[in-house]
């Protein structure tokens, strides 16, 4: 078995990632002479290599983008890795109907930052959250897998805990004028339980906003009870002179102009 047939077989058996290791242990060939194949293979693209030692095979409909797309190989990526994920915020909006502008990259939360991850035109971008293992999250299948993401509850939470992730609070209420309608007040209290009391305080706010009391009713019953202090709309503004919002103990110190 040479690397074109080891390729074959897999895509046979409705597998699309390898390892380096899979293969040497599959070609008959030495390693180094294993290694020389398959970087004819990446060079003719029909394979990929998103992360050193991991391979995609990149069916013939997605060789103008150099690999398969991302959301077809993150839980195989990060499996084969040993990490827990799921996608998230402007990724995980897109996917719950809500995507204002298509994301240019896959966002993909995680226990730590990893550096972003270049395949022909597919970008990943990894997010830290420590405690993401404790989040609720969706999974529905793929062309060639499965995947993990937030539920819209969580998506909106961290949509508003990681704003530069998500260009700006303005967008981030456009987004949530779309998402809310995804959102369940019940569920969207058991997720703001598990995360910053200050993300719940900006989130209520932001939903009144754009329209969507009775989504944040709930909230603002969480909140009254838990937050113990006024939160900065925007970590980073400075907060001279900033108006404050009573209701949800937030210091406006930035505007917010939603594209609504």
């Amino acid at each position: 078995m040479n690397a074109a047939d080891f390729i074959d077989a897999l895509v046979a058996s409705g597998r699309y990632h390898f390892t380096s290791d899979e293969a040497v242990a599959s070609i008959t060939a030495g390693s180094a002479a294993v290694r020389a194949q398959l970087r004819r293979l990446v060079e003719q693209g029909r394979i990929a290599r998103p992360m050193r030692s991991f391979y995609v095979v990149v069916p013939p409909e997605y060789r103008q983008l150099g690999c398969l797309p991302a959301d077809q190989f993150i839980d195989d990526l990060m499996n084969w890795l040993g990490e827990s994920y799921y996608v998230g915020l402007l990724s995980a909006a897109e996917r719950h109907g809500a995507a204002h502008q298509r994301p240019q990259t896959l966002q993909v939360m995680a226990r730590r930052n990893r550096g972003q991850v270049a395949c022909g035109r597919v970008r990943i971008d990894f997010i830290a959250r420590h405690d993401l293992a404790s989040m609720p999250v969706s999974v529905s299948n793929t062309p060639r897998g499965v995947i993990r993401y937030s539920t819209p509850e969580v998506t909106a939470l961290e949509l508003v805990g990681y704003p530069n992730h998500a260009g700006g609070l303005g967008n981030v209420a456009t987004i949530l004028s779309e998402l809310a309608a995804a959102i369940d007040p019940g569920r969207l209290v058991d997720a703001a339980k598990r995360s910053p009391v200050g993300w719940s305080q900006r989130l209520g706010y932001l939903l009144e906003m754009v329209g969507h009391a009775p989504k944040a009713a709930d909230l603002f019953t969480y909140v009254s009870a838990a937050a113990r202090a006024y939160a900065l709309l925007r970590r980073t503004a400075p907060v001279s002179d900033s108006d404050r919002n009573s209701r949800w103990k937030l210091i406006l110190n930035t505007p917010v102009e939603p594209d609504l």
